[in-house]
């Protein structure tokens, strides 16, 4: 949200915390980021938010869809419950927020969804089966929604970052649904969440459909096309904690 706001941008940031918000919106510039607090899984309340939102702003461009919770667990060790949580934060959540915005994007024929998903929504690894499965579900409905509203001109860019020194893995829910706590070592290792905003808000700019962000991890997505069989080799052996 800095870099966009940087670049000129009117901003409405939204999270659960709105002290932290607030915070936010002081450091950057308080007349061009505004504040709406809001709960990905309050699904009920998401028409309203939408609402209140383009009251806020009088009209919006670009959606961005940044929300979400990781998982660092086995799938034996992994309740039904904590891939819910998963899948109601990461994937119900933006659905519904989608679907609350869209029929303003569609009156205005003009406007984007810009959707952070992963590397992840395009190959998988050990340890994060609900968060693989949360982001490849994204990726299903963001390209079907691009297809259907093309002569709407409703874009979608689709974010697939790799390891970004983030607290995402800190924060991973285990498989008894409490924080992992640690930094997964690749995780630490990435590229800072400055060079990922520069490298997300140039994509957006551009209006591309799918962008893939991070070190040699991209690298994967061309296994994955090419050679599936090498990547599958891979990702067995490879440390993802």
């Amino acid at each position: 949200m800095k870099e966009i706001a940087r670049q000129g941008a009117n901003v409405l940031i939204s999270a659960r915390r709105k002290d932290k918000l607030d915070a936010l919106a002081q450091s950057i510039d308080p007349m061009k980021v505004r504040v709406l607090e809001l709960d990905l899984t309050l699904i009920d309340e998401h028409d309203q938010k939408v609402k209140e939102a383009i009251e806020i702003m009088g009209h919006i461009d670009i959606m961005l869809h940044n929300g979400g919770i990781s998982q660092r667990s086995l799938v034996k060790d992994t309740p039904l419950e904590v891939d819910r949580r998963v899948m109601e934060i990461d994937y119900f959540g933006t659905v519904s927020l989608t679907k609350a915005l869209l029929p303003h994007f569609i009156q205005r024929k003009s406007g984007q969804f810009a959707v952070v998903t992963s590397l992840m929504g395009v190959f998988s690894s050990p340890m994060r089966s609900g968060y693989c499965g949360a982001k490849h579900a994204l990726h299903g409905f963001f390209d079907a929604l691009r297809a259907e509203h093309y002569e709407d001109n409703i874009g979608v860019t689709i974010i697939c970052p790799g390891f970004i020194r983030t607290d995402i893995s800190i924060k991973a829910l285990t498989g008894d649904g409490k924080a992992q706590g640690t930094m997964d070592s690749a995780t630490n290792k990435g590229i800072s969440a400055q060079q990922c905003a520069k490298k997300m808000a140039k994509a957006i700019a551009k209006r591309k459909a799918e962008v893939y962000i991070g070190k040699k991890e991209i690298l994967a997505i061309y296994l994955k096309r090419y050679f599936p069989a090498l990547l599958r080799r891979i990702v067995r052996k490879a440390a993802v904690t």
